[in-house]
């Protein structure tokens, strides 16, 4: 849980970051690359990461450009990258205009209310969870995966 808007402010930008390098390392051509057919494919992985940031915002009480879930997956990996990059700008932009007191409010959460700096680390956590499933789908489509956290193999 955040307690200070700087400590979230910093964690996001590295999060982000980081998220953002894996969206890159994806091409059109890879968007399909799945575990098992019909399971969660690297596009929807990058799209659900757009859509679940502007969810988890909204919850929070951030004003940010939200997709919705019925909208499709772009065909196109650069308008993924291009979506994610203007919500979590819009996140850090945001975040920025809280006050300490402001984390400690409770707002509605998934499972009933949770204070407003709990919810804002549960949205990294749940970022960082999905960014590792694609890090193996590059792999699998091989692809180079971004050292986002330490090296990678790609990286020796």
């Amino acid at each position: 849980m955040y307690r200070q808007v700087d400590d979230f402010l910093n964690e996001w930008t590295i999060a982000a970051n980081g998220t953002v390098q894996v969206l890159k390392a994806m091409t059109d051509e890879t968007l399909s690359q799945s575990i098992v057919e019909g399971h969660n494919s690297l596009g929807w992985l990058g799209w659900h990461l757009v859509g679940a940031a502007g969810y988890f915002s909204y919850l929070a009480g951030l004003t940010v450009p939200m997709i919705r879930q019925e909208d499709p997956v772009p065909a196109s990996a650069a308008e993924i990258v291009a979506t994610y990059e203007k919500t979590a700008n819009s996140i850090k932009e945001e975040a920025a205009k809280l006050s300490k007191e402001d984390l400690l409010v409770e707002v509605k959460g998934f499972n009933g209310p949770i204070t407003r700096g709990a919810l804002l680390r549960a949205l990294i956590d749940h970022q960082t969870h999905h960014r590792g499933q694609m890090t193996v789908l590059l792999r699998q489509a091989g692809l180079a995966v971004p050292g986002v956290l330490g090296p990678t193999k790609e990286m020796q």
